[in-house]
């Protein structure tokens, strides 16, 4: 066989072998494009999506976002407000997710990547489902999300054989505490005028600035025999009102408020408010109650926030932290050897 046959045989050969895969793969149901976009469509239609669901390992949802007009709420909140930024991060993830590779249509090999049934009990999945004006297109717009791999996650559409590797990775939370909106207060300590507080245990307090324009704040009453600290030590710390955020949300009506301390904040444009706080193991809670601002007293209006203990602290301080210390009588002892010696009559 001549050198020249010999290769165009081999050549034919491969051309061969290349379309009986190519043809084999079409009748498999894998596609040629591994960079389409997991959801077609969704990067205009975000701001169509009115609903978000997820679940795991249970048919009822673990977490329910959905609008009521034009707020986002969580239903396991009791519908409180929903932290939209955290939304949109979601949605766009799921909008910039690109196929990279398809991977197995065999049930019996979903566990292995998470993409098994995430209804069930004990699936390692997470189905996320989402309705775009009010209606869900069955698998198109429900999707189970696997274990991560690398930058990618292995995803299944959930009434679809074949799954997927997809990229950049999916991360959901499924604790609806992850999903409210965080933000309760923020009072810069430069607007406040007064700060009255009754612990749950121990006596109050009144702080009020020197004066009016004052930028320093004394303690209305000091108890008999001790010294207040020096004026910015008792001021209210940043940290107490600034930039308040709650770690989670409940109705006021399930937290026992019996015995509350308080903490009155009077603000220079006129506006008073009220924080009650009770310390239930060890999870510290809040309600919040203001006189003049409709939109903040309709968002806290009969709900309790959970606070970390570092902020409920900083908000309660007791009226012994901002005294100085009392004087021991270790202080007022004679110091040293020659204090305990007993003294030696003076020769004549």
């Amino acid at each position: 066989m001549s050198g020249r046959r010999f290769i165009a045989l081999l050549v034919l050969a491969v051309l061969g072998i290349g379309a009986a895969l190519y043809f084999s793969s079409r009748r498999a149901g894998v596609a040629d494009d591994t960079t389409a976009p997991l959801f077609p469509g969704l990067s205009a239609g975000i701001a169509g999506v009115d609903r978000v669901t997820i679940r795991h390992g249970s048919a009822t949802p673990t977490v329910d976002l959905h609008r009521k007009g034009s707020v986002w709420t969580v239903a396991e909140r009791a519908d409180y407000p929903a932290d939209t930024a955290k939304l949109r991060r979601l949605l766009l993830s799921l909008a910039d997710a690109r196929i990279v590779e398809r991977k197995t249509s065999n049930p019996a090999s979903y566990a292995v990547i998470g993409v098994e049934n995430a209804q069930a009990p004990g699936a390692t999945g997470t189905e996320l489902s989402f309705t775009v004006d009010g209606t869900a297109q069955a698998a198109s717009h429900r999707v189970i999300i696997g274990k991560s791999t690398g930058d990618g996650s292995y995803v299944r559409l959930a009434d679809a054989a074949q799954s997927a590797l997809v990229t950049p990775a999916i991360s959901v939370e499924t604790d609806p505490r992850y999903w409210i909106d965080p933000s309760v207060l923020d009072v810069p300590v430069a607007t406040i005028t007064a700060l009255e507080v009754h612990p749950s245990s121990g006596p109050g307090y009144l702080l009020r600035r020197a004066a009016p324009d004052a930028a320093d704040f004394a303690l209305a009453v000091v108890p008999p025999g001790r010294t207040a600290l020096d004026a910015k030590a008792l001021a209210p710390s940043p940290a107490a009102f600034g930039n308040l955020t709650a770690e989670d949300v409940a109705p006021a009506s399930s937290i026992d408020f019996a015995a509350p301390a308080t903490a009155t904040l009077s603000l220079n444009d006129g506006r008073v408010l009220t924080l009650r706080g009770s310390a239930i193991g060890d999870k510290r809670w809040i309600t919040v109650e203001e006189n003049k601002d409709a939109a903040l007293s309709a968002k806290t209006h009969g709900v309790a926030y959970a606070l970390d203990s570092f902020r409920y602290d900083a908000i309660f301080r007791p009226l012994e932290q901002l005294l100085q210390p009392r004087p021991s009588a270790v202080d007022h002892a004679p110091r040293g050897r020659a204090a305990n010696r007993p003294s030696r009559p003076q020769p004549p």
